[in-house]
């Protein structure tokens, strides 16, 4: 016997609807579109390799914040026959490509700042200054603007990501501008370069990391499936826990699956019902886990499928 159930536990309740969610990435949208224009132009008419490194992040910001909310948008349609999860993992889609982007900027501007170091070109250190203290405001909205969003979402914590990195970045970036108006080192200038590209490839390598771990289906990093199985063995009449699975749909959005065994008494007495109840309340309560399915078998039932059965 098997039940599937639904619970959307209250620590997965963030308070932020999915339109918000969309109408908040949308406002960093624009807000960073209009400020990579006017940076890469400056940052070509001023020589500058760094700023040319944040404008080319800030590109992958306009990318990822595009991304996002097409995947908001993706996420938030019915499930359909053929789509039973409905478009979910589209966030987690963004997510990875949001990550695959940063690491694809990370090697070209490493490549440039190489080049650099060895043959240094005149950089205007003072409009470095002026365009860092500009992008350090500008990315200070949005941040604040997107961290009203759901950042438990793997996709909305993209984009926050890329805009927390660009504004660690115009912070090294200033630094480096002043350094090259006190001391004429123009080498600085591929320092700072640097510095952002390793902010962007820890982004990078934490986006790809939890996205691909939910793509592959693997267990919810934060969830300790051998504290689940006992948790499941503790309901009166549980004999046995197998075939037990745990994955992320989407970052947080959690389903389980597992086969119990239970007392012959279970079956021939009617109280399969409790012990589904009250298998359902442990994931749920416990472990706020959304979306569980068990299927119930009679002790007798088990060395039938143990052939198939890990």
């Amino acid at each position: 016997m098997s039940r599937d159930h639904h619970h959307h536990a209250g620590g997965h309740n963030h308070g932020v609807s999915k339109e918000a969610d969309l109408r908040l990435v949308l406002i960093a949208l624009v807000l960073v579109s209009l400020f990579m224009v006017g940076e890469l132009t400056t940052a070509l008419l001023g020589h500058s390799l760094a700023l040319v490194a944040d404008a080319g992040h800030m590109l992958t910001d306009v990318l990822a914040l595009a991304m996002s909310a097409a995947a908001v948008r993706l996420a938030a349609r019915p499930a359909t026959a053929q789509w039973s999860y409905g478009m979910k993992r589209a966030e987690i889609l963004s997510a990875a490509l949001n990550g695959l982007s940063l690491a694809a900027i990370s090697l070209v501007v490493t490549v440039e700042a190489i080049q650099r170091l060895v043959h240094p070109t005149h950089v205007r250190g003072s409009l470095m200054i002026a365009v860092s203290i500009v992008g350090v405001a500008v990315n200070l909205i949005v941040v604040a603007v997107l961290s009203r969003a759901n950042r438990t979402s793997l996709n909305i914590a993209g984009a926050y990501g890329h805009i927390l990195t660009d504004l660690y970045a115009f912070g090294a970036t200033a630094v480096a501008g002043v350094a090259i108006v006190a001391t004429d080192l123009y080498w600085l200038d591929a320092v700072a370069s640097l510095v952002v590209v390793a902010f962007m490839a820890r982004t990078s390598w934490s986006l790809l990391r939890e996205a691909g771990s939910i793509l592959m289906q693997a267990t919810p990093s934060d969830l300790d499936v051998q504290a689940l199985r006992t948790a499941l063995l503790d309901v009166p009449s549980v004999r046995e826990v197998h075939d037990l699975h745990v994955w992320s749909v989407t970052s947080n959005d959690f389903t389980v699956v597992a086969h119990v065994v239970v007392e012959d008494e279970v079956f021939t007495g009617g109280t399969a019902p409790v012990v589904l109840d009250a298998l359902q309340a442990q994931v749920a309560e416990r472990f706020l886990i959304d979306h569980a399915t068990f299927q119930l078998e009679p002790a007798s039932h088990v060395d039938h499928e143990a052939d198939i059965h890990d």
